[in-house]
């Protein structure tokens, strides 16, 4: 398979569209969300979209497939809100590991499917590390603008976890996406090339801000 960073100097590399969107249109229930692995968790759990790599792991390769056959190069794990600091907002931290990790797997098994029916269009698959429901230099009281209610090593921390799964899961590259706060960016790359020098890992690092 060739070299992202050698095919990038040739031409332009295709990313896949949103994954929520599509997923909205599946119109799926509380159970699919929860599954056997949430079945009597303490509150609803349904819009919580990562969950799905662990509960109907189909819907996901079947999207990710649908961009692949569309042309996309890059497809990116269905992990956007995988990480500690989001999946408080569902009690569902203890899972943030799993759903990385399963995710990965999904969408490498079905970029790995292409490249047998395409060799020489090789896909690769990009570890989605969302900006969290926290911003470190934003207060979220406007009646105190110095308040935080999250600190620079919570997010370190929180992006370690989930870079670390995403690798283990065997992603091509890391994207840091639709980031509002630059502070969250330099936590997640901090936590990142700490974890590279860890793992003796070099993998593409992408960002996307909004």
């Amino acid at each position: 398979m060739g070299n992202i960073k050698e095919l990038l100097k040739d031409r332009i590399l295709v990313i896949d569209g949103a994954m929520g969107t599509m997923i909205q249109s599946y119109d799926l229930t509380e159970d699919d969300f929860r599954g056997k692995i949430l079945a009597g968790h303490n509150m609803s759990v349904k819009g919580n979209n990562d969950l799905l790599s662990l509960t109907r792991a189909d819907i996901i390769a079947d999207i990710h497939e649908s961009f692949l056959e569309a042309g996309a190069d890059i497809i990116e794990t269905n992990t956007f809100s995988s990480n500690s600091i989001s999946q408080s907002d569902y009690n569902a931290e203890h899972l943030v590991f799993q759903m990385n990790k399963q995710s990965a797997i999904i969408a490498k098994k079905t970029a790995q499917k292409y490249n047998r029916l395409t060799p020489k269009k090789p896909r690769f698959v990009a570890g989605a590390m969302g900006p969290t429901t926290r911003t470190a230099s934003i207060s979220p009281d406007v009646n105190d603008p110095s308040y935080r209610n999250i600190t620079f090593e919570e997010l370190e921390g929180a992006y370690s976890e989930q870079a670390r799964a995403l690798i283990e899961g065997g992603v091509d590259l890391l994207l840091i996406e639709t980031i509002t706060d630059t502070l969250n960016c330099k936590a997640a790359i901090f936590a990142v090339n700490n974890l590279f020098d860890e793992l003796d890992l070099q993998i593409p690092l992408m960002i996307s801000g909004t």
